[in-house]
Formats: structure tokens, C-alpha cells, sequence
């Protein structure tokens, strides 16, 4: 295939702040989107398998979405309102609870943090810390849960860490499910670690998980283990929280990445998709007898975003049954196939094929490989980008809903980049 780009990046090399990152990936000017297509300013045309990191679950500009955000717009309907009451939350407020949580007999209070995924995360934390009067957090080896300090103390990624500048200290990092080379039981060496007097580590507040970890490497734990996870935070008094910011919301087929393994989080965040639209949103999602804030203990400028409560809305009516889900599920299957394939085809990725749903990589166990295959991949008009560690693995994360000649054409230009870069 290949492209051809023009675009004049000297603006973005000169004035804007060596921290950028994606640009960087992706050197081109982006002019238009529309569902599972980018643009750019010479005229090429990209698939996206990146979907904003997860934040485009429906993909990009939804139609319907565009509409009711248009319409609201235009007819002066609120757009900064802080936590005021305003007929956008509102109807959000309530439609969440008909269409997603009251039909999984799930009862939770909705509260709004700054409009962020960290931001969910941090009024999580303080809550946990709260209400048990206890500091220490577990998480997981390779977990990301923001770039904030609180988030950012229990984010496992070395590199990310050293940019904190300071020590992280009140988290404990326990093995994730399948982290330890023996194959020990990793709930096993939580729980003993929990329960042996000699640990060194007091009894903490919380465990924090992701279900399937992202920017950890697509790393998914087995439902058995989410679960006995679970038991052990309940066996302890130790608050559960699910991150669920990149892999809910249907990344993995269900609404909630959880769902199968039968669990009740006492808090849930979510972000990224969950606004629809890619507008910035977050919620954090807590069991009405934790609901022990005192008004504007945990606030912020932004935490009412009116726009994003406008398409986070009308992003709901795909869950008024299980189409979406079941389309995940069958386009998950062909995503498993195919990478299967190519690290069958190709043993000299070194492959291996991680992930649920559309949230799925192709871990390449050969140093570089990852990132080449992604360059070569967006040199032939295929976004996608890496996780994991080293940037090992390839993530192939497309819009829920991708049209099924888009997601082959795309899974076709990932085939021919890794032949393309094979053949060198």
C-alpha cells in the first residue's frame, strides 16, 4: 500500500514541549476522522486500531452521538456547570441507571472527579483511605492507573514512575495473575502475604486491578483469579476497586470487563469511553454505604463536563441489549485467529497472543520488534501502537463497532508490515 506524507511538522518541533508522544508515532498532521478512519493533510487515509487508546470505543464523530451534541449546542444548553445540578446530568444520571447498572442489579452511586481517568482514580483511592483509616494500596506488577501521584504510586512502569521526581510510597506492588515464571499461585502469595504476621506491611485499604492490563503488555487475568481476588478482600476487610477505564465499557464484550467473573467491586472507575464521543469524562462508581464525603471534599473545575453527559448518554442506547456485545465477542474471535496466525506463519516474532474481546496484542519477544512492526504499520496507512514494558507488544484495539471489511483490510496491513519488515 504505503503513503506518501507531506505534512510540515516544524511547528510542532519548535514550540510545543518535548514531552508530546504520539505525535511522534504517528508523524503526520491529522485533519478528519470518521468511525474507523483518520485523515490526514496530504490526503491519506488511515484504519484505526488505536481508537484513541481506548477512547473511542464507538469510534470517531458517531453519528448519532454528533447530532445530539450539535443540537445541544446550538441551543444553548449548559457546558461548564462544576457539580450544579443541570438537565444534562440528569438525564445521564438516570439512564445509567435504566440501561446499564439496574438491569445487572448493581447499586451504586455515581460521583463525578475531574474529567480524567487518573481523576477516578485518585478519588477512589482517598475514599478506600477514608473510610478504613488505613494508607497502604495493593496493586499489580505491569498495572498503569494514571499519571497523577496517588495513580501514579501504584502504576508498576519503571520509566513512567521515575517522572514523578519523588518517592511513591504508600503502595504495595503483589504479582499479577501468570507473572511469576514458576507459575505459582499469585493469590496464594497474596493472601499468605496478607495473613502472615511478618510481612513488614500493615493491613491496606485497598486492592486496585485492571481485569485485562493495557499499557501493562494486554495481560488478561482469568476470571477464577479476579474472583478469588475478591475472596481475599473480603476475608481481609480490604476494599476492591476494578479499573475499568480502558478495558470497560464493552472493550472485552461486556460493559463491564468483570462481568463473567461474578465480582461486586466496591468502586468502579471508568473513563475514556465511557463519555462516547472522546470528550474528557470520568465517573468513579461506589456502593451507597461508602458514600461518606463531605461536600467539595474531592472536586474539580471540569468534573461537570455537560458536553460529554450529552453523548456519554446517547452512547447508552447500544447497551439497551446485547448486540454490541455479541459483535465484540464475534470480532474478537477474528482478531484471535488472525494473530494466531501470523505468529504461526512467522516464528520469528517469537509471538504469543494476549487480550478478551477487542482489547487483544501480539506480544513479539524480540527486541524492537513491536514498535518497527507499528512504524511499518502506519507507513501503510494502519495506526496502531504498543504496550507493554519494552513496548513489546503490538495492540490491536479498533472502534466496538468497526465494519467487518475495515477490520480484515486492517488486519491485512498488519500481516503485510510484518512481512515487509521480515523480509528486510
Amino acid at each position: 500500500m504505503g503513503i506518501q506524507l507531506s505534512s510540515d511538522l516544524n511547528i510542532f518541533h519548535e514550540h510545543e514541549s518535548e514531552v508530546r508522544s504520539y505525535c511522534r508515532s504517528f508523524p503526520t498532521i491529522f485533519t478528519k476522522a470518521e468511525g474507523e478512519y483518520l485523515w490526514d493533510q496530504a490526503g491519506n487515509k488511515f484504519i484505526d486500531f488505536f481508537a484513541g487508546a481506548g477512547a473511542l470505543n464507538y469510534g470517531h464523530n458517531p453519528p448519532a452521538m454528533k447530532e445530539k451534541l450539535l443540537a445541544y449546542i446550538e441551543s444553548d444548553g449548559v457546558t461548564h456547570g462544576l457539580d450544579m445540578a443541570t438537565e444534562a446530568k440528569e438525564t445521564f444520571i438516570d439512564q445509567l441507571q435504566q440501561k446499564i447498572l439496574q438491569p445487572r442489579n448493581m447499586k451504586y452511586k455515581v460521583m463525578f472527579p475531574g474529567p480524567t481517568g487518573t481523576n477516578a482514580v485518585e478519588g477512589a483511592l482517598k475514599l478506600a483511605r477514608k473510610i478504613t483509616g488505613r494508607d497502604t494500596i495493593i496493586s499489580f506488577t505491569n498495572a498503569f492507573h494514571g499519571m497523577t501521584l496517588g495513580a501514579l504510586s501504584i502504576t508498576g512502569n519503571e520509566f513512567k514512575r521515575h517522572g514523578a521526581g519523588i518517592p511513591l510510597h504508600n503502595a504495595v506492588v503483589m504479582p499479577y495473575d501468570n507473572f511469576l515464571a514458576d507459575g505459582s499461585d499469585t493469590v496464594n502469595y497474596l493472601e499468605r502475604f496478607l495473613a502472615e504476621g511478618g510481612s513488614g506491611v500493615a493491613k491496606p485499604a485497598a486492592i486496585i486491578l485492571e481485569t485485562v492490563q493495557g499499557e501493562g503488555g494486554i495481560n488478561a487475568a482469568s476470571f477464577d483469579w479476579i474472583k478469588r481476588v475478591e475472596d481475599v478482600c473480603r476475608k481481609f476487610d480490604i476494599f476492591l476497586i476494578i479499573d475499568d477505564i480502558q478495558a470497560g465499557v464493552g472493550r472485552t464484550g461486556p460493559f463491564f470487563s468483570f462481568e463473567p467473573a461474578g465480582i461486586e467491586p466496591d468502586i468502579i472507575c471508568l473513563s475514556k469511553s465511557i463519555g462516547g464521543y472522546g470528550l474528557p469524562f470520568a465517573i468513579t462508581l461506589l456502593k451507597p454505604e461508602h458514600d461518606i464525603w463531605e461536600p467539595g471534599e474531592h472536586n474539580g473545575t471540569f468534573r461537570g463536563n455537560n458536553l460529554a453527559f450529552v453523548t456519554a448518554t446517547e452512547a447508552l442506547t447500544y447497551w439497551q441489549n446485547d448486540a454490541l456485545a455479541k459483535g465484540v465477542e464475534k470480532k474478537g474471535n477474528v482478531v484471535q485467529e488472525r494473530l494466531e496466525k501470523l505468529v504461526n506463519t512467522y516464528p520469528e516474532l517469537d509471538g504469543e497472543v494476549r487480550g478478551r474481546g477487542l482489547m487483544k496484542g501480539l506480544a513479539c519477544h524480540v527486541e524492537g520488534m513491536g514498535s518497527s512492526i507499528c512504524c511499518k504499520a502506519f507507513e501503510n496507512g494502519l495506526i496502531l501502537e504498543t504496550a507493554g514494558i519494552n513496548d513489546e507488544v503490538v495492540k490491536v484495539m479498533p472502534p466496538l463497532n468497526i465494519a467487518d471489511d475495515a477490520l480484515e483490510e486492517g488486519l491485512d496491513i498488519l500481516e503485510q508490515s510484518i512481512n515487509e519488515m521480515l523480509s528486510k
